[in-house]
């Protein structure tokens, strides 16, 4: 796992997951927490069919207070949306009237601390074709987030590149 803090708020920037694959080599990044990654534009290959700019985009971004989840090229109003809790499954459910959009999606970090998900914390909005979904940290959470704080201040961030690089 990997993570980015802002160095001046402390908040979480992005956290990628790497597992082995199956030969045991590394495998590709999970991103759960940021922007997702694109792909190089150097890339040896040239992508003769790429997906459409206006597809809906799926990203997690996390505040102090809250998970929220933001949809990007969305373009119906907040009235076809409905967002819910799906408890058995330990997910949240988006759905449109007009049967356009569905996405399910989890919040690993309930997972790990095996919290269970409560759907007076889930609420949505919607604007500039965006549907931005929050859901409130449980108490538990912000206690693990607060002690991690600590710990990342004894620790000194890293350089952009500021330091020397010594080979052999």
């Amino acid at each position: 796992m990997a993570e980015e803090y802002d160095v001046k708020t402390g908040q979480l920037v992005s956290r990628k997951w790497r597992e082995k694959n199956t030969l045991g080599g590394s495998g590709k990044w999970q991103v759960e927490v940021g922007e997702p990654t694109s792909p190089l534009l150097g890339a040896l290959e040239l992508e003769l069919i790429k997906e459409s700019s206006s597809n809906p985009v799926f990203m997690r971004k996390d505040t102090l207070s809250s998970f929220q989840w933001r949809i990007r090229n969305l373009p119906y109003p907040k009235e076809v949306y409905s967002v819910s809790v799906e408890k058995e499954q330990r997910c949240c459910v988006i759905r449109t009237t007009n049967k356009k959009y569905y996405k399910k999606f989890s919040i690993p970090d309930l997972d790990r601390y095996q919290l269970p998900l409560d759907a007076a914390a889930l609420s949505f909005t919607h604007a500039n074709n965006t549907l931005i979904i929050t859901y409130q940290k449980p108490k538990e959470i912000l206690a693990a987030e607060e002690q991690l704080q600590k710990e990342l201040k004894k620790i000194k961030a890293a350089n952009n590149g500021d330091g020397d690089c010594k080979t052999q």
